[in-house]
């Protein structure tokens, strides 16, 4: 029995667990099915694999919040709005998907609560906050009471500029505890005290949405596991889940967050400061940018059809993983994805039901895996792959070995596709920077995303498969405070007291969670006057004066002209506007070390063989990781297998281990 610090992410397919213990400094890592039915089964089964452990503390990266916005999952939602402004949903904006799909037509959504559920309240605030019409609270009890009266169980509530004053917002939520107790509530004030009124709307109503569900699991879980914990939060750092239930639409990219930064404290210890890292799961990929050590962090957001304005790391994600099902168009071409078997049925070689082709089968025929998961933990169906694949073949006028290869290829393309989005589309070269792959599929087609990409290698973490969990143990608590601040001549005193203010908020939350000595950091979105969106950048602490001011001014024309390739920082015809003043609240925590792996004594174990196909299917070496020491070079074609993943290296490619054992594949 020893005191460890344990990270526990829950992915569609595998959830992973770490534990680290800080005085030895030793990790040790484990996986488990996920059990979609109850997420929380899956997480206590986790734990109790590394066995009698007495955990100091508990990190937890969940999709539940997720995967109800995803599978559109929203039921009895109401919304509470201005008076004239009951419309705000249905007008929402003008931008559509691009071409309009494979359609000449785009019929718009479903809105998030449909109109019949928008009710509107008298009272007006202009933009400043003041009052110009008062809140009217006679109609207010009328509204909670035909709220209560039709079941609606949470609700969202969004008043015009009350981001400039919560005021009205806070009556209406006193409004709602005396007349409707049951229901659960969000307002836009706490939630995202910031302006455009259609974002705000639906980020709050998402928050009101996901709140009765995390609250349930939440609690469930808390009552299993028998002691306080923290849930990671999209925008790179950690909460308590006593406080997280109040605001659950930080989680929303809680998983994948968490992988983001853990592979991004693992290639700067490399010395690879700058990075991409992909995350490949079950059902998804997950993809980001790494500058200097720090994950790129977005207020432009989405999941699913739902635009987020939280603070979050910038991910994109595609429906590239494992579980990823191979089907033929109406056009009778070759598809993969986004639909996923999931944990359950699964893959055809899984043997729980599925019925369709996924990536995983075409990598088990191809014998890129071995016929097992988890070191032999699941058994894998080589027969019912083969079948399917065969049967697939026969519609397609293929060999099953063309097809399976044609499975891998375009899934290759999918994600190489989503590293496009982050990289090439806004304005860097995608060939300077390594790709941190992780995730229990994520190595699979590091080969073919070194040709297709140009990359100049990819880098593949020890235990790849728990990256997300080992990152779990990596982030500090952090929360975000913003106030919409719309001006062209900036009053240094007016933005003074507005960061003090979000410091003294940022504070509280911090000594609640028992940080008496909390970092603030400070940002401020700036644009060029008549832009419609904002640039961020970092402000610097202390007095908020004429050199502080300066400084701000000096990042923004510098950010905009790396963004954009222009800036008008010797124009005085354009002027700066300032929008929105933030602040980070972060309690900082003592990140695990990655600790330099020396070379063993004595001769290495011989590679097994296995018939494996690349170009042709021949037998090749199987080297197990554990077996291969700091400095080891391993030439393609070669498979190189351990717990939780495998790396398949094809002709032509060789796979090196630097000092601390991470496994670098490049070309030649």
């Amino acid at each position: 029995m020893r005191s460890v610090r344990i990270g526990v992410d829950t992915g569609g397919t595998f959830t992973d667990v770490v534990a680290v213990d800080d005085q030895t400094g030793e990790i040790v890592t484990t996986k488990t099915p996920s059990t979609p039915a109850n997420p929380a089964d899956g997480f206590v089964r986790g734990i109790e694999k590394l066995g009698r452990l007495d955990a100091s503390s508990v990190v937890h990266g969940t999709t539940v919040a997720t995967n109800q916005l995803l599978e559109d999952r929203i039921a009895n939602l109401g919304f509470i709005t201005t008076e004239g402004f009951e419309y705000i949903l249905e007008i929402a904006r003008q931008s559509v998907p691009d071409g309009y799909g494979n359609s000449y037509f785009w019929v718009k959504p479903p809105r998030i609560v449909p109109i019949h559920l928008v009710k509107t309240i008298g009272g007006r605030l202009d933009h400043t906050g003041a009052e110009v019409r008062p809140f009217a609270e006679e109609q207010a009890a009328e509204v909670a009471r035909w709220f209560k009266a039709r079941g609606v169980t949470a609700i969202g509530v969004c008043f015009l500029h009350s981001y400039a004053n919560p005021d009205h917002e806070r009556r209406m939520r006193d409004v709602l505890a005396r007349e409707h107790p049951e229901a659960v509530v969000s307002l836009s004030s706490d939630v995202l005290r910031e302006y455009r009124e259609y974002e705000r709307s639906v980020t709050t109503l998402v928050d009101a949405a996901v709140k009765p569900t995390m609250r349930r699991y939440l609690a469930n879980l808390s009552a299993r596991l028998g002691m306080p914990f923290s849930v990671m939060k999209s925008n790179g750092g950690v909460l308590s889940a006593r406080e997280v239930v109040n605001q659950p639409i930080t989680t929303v990219l809680s998983g994948p967050a968490a992988g983001a930064l853990g592979a991004a404290l693992i290639a700067s210890t490399a010395g690879h400061p700058s990075v991409i890292t992909l995350d490949g799961g079950g059902t998804s990929t997950d993809v980001s940018v790494v500058i200097e050590g720090e994950p790129s962090i977005t207020t432009e957001g989405a999941i699913g059809r739902y635009p987020c304005k939280i603070p979050m790391i910038d991910i994109v994600t595609v429906g590239a993983g494992g579980g990823s099902i191979a089907w033929i168009s109406p056009e009778g071409t070759l598809k993969v994805g986004p639909r996923s078997a999931g944990a359950d049925p699964g893959p055809l070689c899984y043997g729980r039901g599925g019925t369709e082709v996924t990536v995983t089968d075409a990598h088990v025929f191809l014998g890129r895996i071995p016929p097992h998961l988890l070191g032999g933990e699941i058994p894998l169906d080589v027969a019912a792959a083969r079948t399917g694949i065969e049967g697939l073949a026969d519609k397609l006028g293929l060999s099953a070995e063309r097809t399976a290869t044609g499975i891998l290829e375009i899934s290759a393309f999918n994600q190489s596709n989503a590293i496009r989005q982050l990289t090439v589309k806004r304005g860097l070269d995608v060939r300077d920077f390594p790709l941190v792959t992780f995730g229990g599929s994520g190595p699979l087609l590091a080969c073919r995303l070194i040709d297709i990409l140009g990359l100049p290698a990819v880098i593949v973490p020890p235990d790849p498969g728990n990256v997300s969990a080992f990152g779990l143990l990596t982030v500090d608590v952090k929360n975000d405070y913003v106030r919409t601040y719309v001006t062209r001549d900036l009053s240094l005193e007016t933005a003074g007291e507005i960061f003090r203010e979000l410091e003294g908020e940022a504070a509280q939350a911090l000594d609640r969670e028992g940080f008496d000595d909390p970092v603030y950091a400070r940002s401020a979105d700036l644009r060029y006057y008549g832009q419609a969106y904002e640039v961020r950048v970092a402000a610097p602490a202390g007095e908020v004066d004429e050199e502080w001011r300066r400084e701000v001014l000096d990042r923004f024309h510098a950010a905009h002209e790396k963004l954009y390739g222009y800036g008008y920082r010797d124009d005085e015809r354009h002027g700066v506007e300032w929008v929105n003043l933030r602040v980070s609240g972060i309690g900082p925590i003592t990140r695990p070390a990655i600790r330099r792996r020396e070379p063993r004594d004595g001769e290495r174990p011989a590679a097994a063989t296995r018939s494996v196909h690349f170009e042709s299917a021949a037998d090749t070496p199987i080297h197990q990781r554990s077996d291969l020491d700091p400095g080891t070079v391993v030439e393609g074609p070669a498979v190189i297998e351990e717990y939780g993943s495998t790396i398949p290296i094809h002709p032509g490619f060789t796979a090196e281990v630097d000092e601390y054992g991470n496994v670098e594949v490049r070309r030649g």
